[in-house]
């Protein structure tokens, strides 16, 4: 077994696989280095001695400046690095992009929707206008369990706090996002549950909604009706009806979507999980499908690797935007652009949000960028695709879903037992950790450090996506687990 990895050539440190101890020797490409202190798992430490200033080279690119002289063989973590990233920056587009070859087509069994769309799941989903009716949705949900069953995969109640007191922004994103969710075809049937006083009511949302088949979405205001729990009970016993028309057919993979997110990381992230999910992203590619890359704050330090590889200057010009108003942003509310890794993150081995992003972007694999989608937008083009979002778990796979994800493959060194609105995967960084939650992690990566080849994992990983795009649940859906969360940027009144 490895116990520590060079991952690039041009590297100056080298990453723990496993705790590593001080006074143990080590040969990394034919020199003996000794270690100076105790080395823990995902952590880095210097290959030959580095002085005060000099940069620290990470996946060969720089990861910050150490902030003292030190000799080879030194942790070099939180405490003597520090980030080389400033504000807004301009950027220059050097175009370096590789086409993937196309691969074998693949099929999974869904659903094929009136629309043409395809869904990978056949719910039934409660979507509350307002945060005011959030307790007569999840009410509706419990109360119509027992009608989940046959071809009915769910009925899911989605609360949430916003849809009223919202200004600007803030507002259009909330109808944006519950819009596209109502569209979104792993629901056969949906239940737009309104107050009917609030500013996002029933009628202001339909033309967000665009045009919809009125079997399948159905609305009930609740201030105009006697019994709101009787007639929502009514209507949902008529839309189970409707979506147990459809059946499970073949249908090709450059159907799916497949959002990608990371959260909870640690040293191996970047390592294990992340760049498993980047062979996966560009194996569905290759057979037609599309990806999705969004966390937009944990793109900083690694943006320039994303721009070169956008298919035309235009796509470059919307990621600076992508990058350069999300600083804005933060900016705007006085807060530090690069306040970034998370106490978790820090834990694990990441020091700087260079170091995180560059893991992070593991997961975009190789494949041209072939569309910058803003926040609350959906996928239109085949491939991979960059969506504007903040690096928060729930909000952004919540915005990966909304954007016409099937499933959100979601890397974690931590763990979390959290889901997003669709079949939302756990992949582990490290199997200590696949070991001891079991109940939350659906793929372990972590065995890339007893052996396994990437090639290996990635096949692995597809073949398990298909089967969860088929109906196999992951382990959040057996939970019952099911949650969303809307970006929240403004005032509330």
């Amino acid at each position: 077994m490895k116990t520590f990895i060079k991952i690039h050539p041009a590297d100056n440190v080298a990453v723990a696989l496993s705790p590593l101890s001080a006074g143990q020797t080590l040969d990394i490409d034919g020199i003996s280095i000794t270690l100076k202190e105790d080395i823990p798992q995902g952590h880095k430490f210097s290959l030959r001695p580095l002085s005060n200033g000099e940069k620290i080279i990470k996946y060969g690119n720089p990861i910050g400046f150490i902030q003292t002289s030190i000799p080879e063989g030194t942790w070099i973590h939180t405490h003597n690095l520090k980030t080389g990233l400033s504000d807004l920056l301009t950027y220059s587009y050097a175009k370096n992009i590789s086409e993937l070859e196309p691969t074998i087509p693949k099929t999974f069994l869904g659903y094929r929707r009136p629309n043409g769309k395809v869904g990978i799941r056949n719910e039934i989903w409660i979507i509350p206008t307002v945060g005011c009716v959030n307790n007569i949705a999840t009410t509706l949900e419990r109360q119509t369990r027992k009608l989940v069953g046959g071809t009915i995969d769910g009925i899911c109640a989605f609360p949430h706090p916003y849809g009223c007191s919202q200004m600007g922004d803030d507002q259009e994103n909330t109808r944006r996002i519950l819009a596209d969710l109502i569209n979104h075809p792993n629901a056969g049937g949906v239940l737009v549950l309104g107050l009917g006083c609030e500013n996002s009511n029933i009628d202001v949302l339909k033309p967000y909604i665009g045009s919809y088949d009125p079997n399948r979405v159905r609305f009930l205001v609740t201030q105009e009706c006697k019994d709101e729990i009787a007639q929502g009970l009514q209507i949902l016993e008529e839309l189970v009806s409707y979506v147990s028309s459809f059946k499970r057919r073949p249908i090709d993979c450059s159907e799916l979507i497949i959002g990608m997110k990371c959260g909870g990381s640690d040293g191996l992230s970047g390592i294990t999980a992340n760049p498993v999910v980047g062979a996966f992203s560009d194996l569905l590619i290759s057979k037609g499908g599309s990806t999705i890359l969004t966390e937009v704050p944990e793109m900083f330090g690694a943006e320039t690797l994303l721009m070169n590889r956008c298919e035309t200057e235009e796509l470059f010009n919307k990621t600076v935007a992508l990058i350069n108003d999300f600083k804005a942003y933060f900016k705007s509310h006085n807060q530090t652009i690069y306040e970034n890794p998370s106490p978790g993150n820090k834990k694990g081995g990441i020091s700087t949000l260079e170091d995180k992003s560059l893991g992070c972007t593991q997961k975009s694999g190789n494949a041209p960028v072939r569309d910058v989608l803003a926040y609350g937008d959906c996928v239109t083009m085949k491939g991979l695709n960059l969506l504007s979002a903040p690096g928060n778990d729930p909000v952004a796979s919540t915005a990966l879903a909304a954007a016409g994800a099937h499933i959100v493959l979601f890397t974690t060194g931590r763990g979390t037992p959290f889901a997003c609105p669709v079949p939302t995967m756990k992949i582990s960084t490290n199997s200590d950790l696949y070991k001891k939650k079991g109940n939350w992690i659906d793929f372990n990566c972590g065995s890339m450090v007893d052996g396994k080849s990437l090639t290996e994992l990635s096949n692995e990983l597809f073949d398990l996506v298909i089967d969860i795009a088929s109906g196999k649940q992951t382990k959040s859906e057996a939970a019952g687990f099911h949650d969303m969360a809307i970006f929240k940027q403004g005032v509330t009144l």
